[in-house]
């Protein structure tokens, strides 16, 4: 056992606990509980979306895209700055008219009860499932440092991370969250400059073995024949376009993301806060791909046959090569990244149960403690899913393309609102249902890359929906 190592992660993890549930005291009321009394600063609620889309499955799961293959996935980081802006414009005025608690109190608005709780069922089951895929990327990182199963290592991490989320609210979130951040980006630097350090030329020695290679190519502009064409993950196209699509539903339509949005102070500071994140996102997706990069010379000078899962490679070089203590800090720094998303992913799935279904009359007392107690419960559901994603693949792909699948449906029913007046509840859901049935058949029965999934998913259900209107001439939910 390395008694320096865990000494150093043990330390983090019982810090990181202790400060989340400082602040129980402050959750009075179901909207210091959900949204953070809407007093965090901008800077923070930027850092916390960083954190929130940043989860094990970035750090552990990018590193492997360029040893295997090249830069190609900062296309995709490209179309997350679009949809930042297509956010802004579209759906934030939306979100700050009136007292918003989830982002599917404005489907109720537009279109009326069924398509709130539809919509809100559609991301109780997205983020389910997706988060199951999370939790069960952190035991990959935490059967390297302990040796422990999968099922023990998964309850552990589940545990202490619902043990703060359940006292703290989204106050305990958004800081923990800016702390974390700024652990596993420092973590990620120091792997860096060790791995580094254990390649003789440093640098340079990168450049020379890894240019001539082609896998610092960011850009992939080949059309090709539809079925190749529609086949790659990360071409540009595929990237900027799908990046697009998939930010502006994670950001815009996830309650993951919207309740960030809904926490902070103005419509400006939310503005403020989402455009602002990319910078960092596309700085720390850049950072785990140039490690990926070095890991691949390293191999190579050494003649090492990586791991037959590649999702084991950063972690096990962290934990096997740096010096005790240091592998320790880079492995709690992992562990932050994991610890951030899956807070974050818990008060979310209770907030939307609350809120959209639930919907509490009684005292702000037994509001929290309702709130409380869902919590708890989805943190034995996502163990669940966890358990279960052990069979799914690789953790990175695994994860987004499950996430693409629905986000389609839930991106254009969301667009049929805030761009279109005729359609109406029932056109929506026709709309949806059918955006939903050709995903699953595009998931299931074709080759097509993930990165396409919510475009097509989205304008499947924009277009059905709009079309449905001409057939049921409903008027809208709104006064």
């Amino acid at each position: 056992m390395r008694w320096a190592d865990l000494a150093v992660i043990s330390a983090y993890l019982a810090g990181v606990t202790w400060f989340g549930a400082r602040f129980r005291g402050s959750q009075n009321t179901l909207k210091d509980y959900f949204l953070g009394g809407r007093t965090a600063p901008w800077w923070a609620i930027a850092l916390s979306i960083v954190a929130a889309e940043t989860s094990t499955l970035t750090v552990i799961g990018t590193p492997p895209l360029a040893f295997q293959g090249d830069f190609g996935f900062l296309q995709v980081v490209l179309g997350y700055l679009l949809a930042r802006m297509a956010i802004s414009i579209l759906f934030l005025p939306a979100y700050f008219r009136g007292e918003l608690f989830t982002a599917y109190e404005l489907m109720r608005r537009r279109f009326g009860e069924r398509m709130r709780k539809l919509t809100a069922a559609t991301f109780l089951v997205l983020r389910a499932l997706a988060e199951g895929v999370r939790v069960f990327a952190i035991s990959i990182v935490i059967s390297i440092i302990l040796g422990t199963g999968e099922t023990v290592s998964i309850a552990a991490i589940l545990c202490l991370t619902l043990f703060y989320t359940y006292e703290g609210g989204m106050q305990a979130v958004i800081w923990t969250d800016v702390a974390q951040m700024a652990l596993y980006v420092g973590g990620a630097a120091l792997s860096l400059a060790a791995i580094l350090r254990e390649i003789p030329g440093g640098w340079g020695q990168v450049v020379a073995i890894v240019e001539p290679l082609g896998k610092f190519r960011v850009f992939d502009f080949r059309l090709g024949p539809p079925a190749l064409f529609f086949a790659r993950n990360y071409s540009f196209w595929a990237g900027v376009l799908g990046g697009l699509f998939l930010t502006t539903a994670s950001h815009g339509t996830d309650q993951l993301m919207v309740q960030r949005l809904l926490a902070a102070r103005s419509q400006r500071d939310s503005r403020t806060a989402l455009l602002s994140s990319w910078v960092l996102v596309a700085a720390q997706f850049t950072l785990f791909l140039v490690i990926g990069s070095c890991l691949y010379v390293l191999y190579e000078l050494r003649h090492l046959q990586p791991p037959a899962v590649m999702d084991r490679i950063y972690p096990l070089f962290v934990w096997t090569s740096l010096p005790r203590g240091v592998a320790g800090l880079v492995m709690a720094a992992i562990l932050a990244a994991a610890m951030s998303n899956l807070s974050a992913a818990l008060n979310s799935l209770a907030s939307t149960t609350v809120m959209d279904f639930l919907k509490p009359s009684g005292t702000a007392v037994r509001s929290v403690a309702l709130a409380r107690i869902v919590t708890v419960a989805w943190g034995a559901i996502l163990f669940g899913v966890a358990l279960l994603a052990r069979h799914w693949g690789s953790v990175l792909q695994t994860g987004l393309s499950i996430a693409s699948v629905l986000y389609g449906s839930l991106l254009g029913v969301f667009l049929l609102g805030v761009l279109t007046q005729r359609v109406g509840e029932r056109a929506a859901i026709f709309g949806m249902a059918a955006g939903l049935a050709l995903m699953l058949y595009v998931k299931f029965q074709t080759p097509i890359a993930f990165t396409w999934y919510v475009l097509i998913g989205t304008s499947a259900t924009f277009l059905a929906g709009l079309a449905a209107s001409f057939v049921w001439r409903e008027t809208s939910a709104e006064a």
